[in-house]
Order: structure tokens, then sequence, then C-alpha cells
């Protein structure tokens, strides 16, 4: 199977707007609205992140304004709710990424973690950049010329040598592939193959020989 060719190097956003402990509650607020992002890295040093601040870290003051939190679990909520910089607001230690992370990957941290937004760092801990999730989707902007050229160089010609006389298109990232194959237990093979190109949206299935579905 053809390895992802995409990382989080080539999507990610290299001008990130990030603060230092001492920004303000008022401050970050600004910077979300400014910059429209839903969260900020925090930043010690020359540039090593500690911590991030989101608009979730941020919604408390707000959610127990008036009330008092009525539930174990909003405890931890609730003592956000007086952070007034963003020592005191920020999750920390932040969730990270490294550049040279894949793009799949990324995208399990962020849902494994319920986070938009990624800080990129590097070995040493210190920002290179974010990665959020429209940057992730940009692998799905991919021409249909572009992705079918590289299903027949990396799947048809290198992965499966015999199967180059096979018919397929490519049309808004939906592959559909056709002709004869007489050997069923390749389908999900080839299926798994040509769904790991990045930028295909779904591959469906109509062989000679084999169930017509994708596999």
């Amino acid at each position: 199977m053809p390895a992802s060719r995409y990382t989080v190097s080539d999507v990610m956003t290299h001008t990130a707007v990030a603060i230092g402990r001492e920004a303000s509650y008022k401050e970050i607020v600004e910077l979300l609205h400014e910059w429209k992002v839903s969260a900020v890295p925090v930043l010690e040093g020359e540039g090593r992140v500690v911590g991030v601040v989101s608009e979730a870290d941020l919604l408390p003051k707000e959610e127990f304004r008036r009330e008092e939190p009525r539930l174990p679990e909003q405890l931890d909520e609730a003592s956000k709710a007086g952070g007034v910089l963003a020592e005191d607001l920020m999750s920390s230690p932040a969730v990270t990424v490294h550049p040279d992370a894949t793009t799949a990957e990324a995208a399990r941290i962020m849902a494994r973690r319920h986070v938009k937004r990624l800080p990129v760092v590097n070995q040493l801990g210190m920002l290179e950049g974010v990665v959020s999730r429209s940057d992730l989707l940009k692998v799905f902007l991919r021409p249909d010329e572009e992705l079918e050229e590289e299903i027949r160089q990396a799947v048809l010609t290198d992965l499966a040598p015999g199967m180059t006389s096979l018919d397929f298109s490519v049309r808004e990232g939906v592959v559909t592939l056709r002709g004869p194959l007489h050997d069923r237990a390749l389908v999900p093979l080839l299926a798994r193959a040509i769904r790991a190109v990045e930028g295909v949206v779904d591959v469906r299935i109509e062989l000679d020989g084999t169930v017509s579905a994708a596999a």
C-alpha cells in the first residue's frame, strides 16, 4: 500500500498567532476574534509550547457567571471561570503534533482528543506552526487528474502490475474501477490501496467476476 505522501508540514499554517503566560483574558478573546481561530498556543522562553487556550477554556467564565457548578464533572471547568491570565486558563500540557507526522495521524489525534487545532512543534517542543481541521482537508483539493496518475503509478503499476489493464475513472475524488478480476481476494486489497491515496473520497468497485460493491 502506498505510503501517505502528505505530512503536517505540507498543510500547516507556518505563521501562527501565539501568546505568553501573562496574556489577559480579554487580550485572548480579541486575538481569537481578530485571527478567526478557535485556540492559541501559549509559549514561554524562546518559543516552547507549554499549553493551549481554546474557546472551551474561556467559556466557563460565561457559563458560571451566575451559577455554581452542580455536577462533579463541572468542577474543573468552573475553576477556570475565575482565570484572568493565560496561565490560569490554558490546558496543559498541550496536545501537539510534529511536522513530519502524516495528515492521517494528525486527524486521529484531533478526533481522539476532541480538539480543532494542534500546535506543530519540533523535537525540542518549539512552535513551528499550527494545523487545523480545515488544513487537513486540503488534500481533498487535489485535482482528479493528479489522483488518477498516482493511482495508475503507485497502485496499479507498482503494487498490482497485473491489473494495469483495468479501467478506472476519478470524478470529484470518487474512484470507480471496472474490468475483469476473477480473484475476489484481491478486491479489498485493491480498494484499500486506492483509498490510501491522499485525496480519494471513495472507491467503487464494478469488476467482472466479483460482486459489484465497494470493498
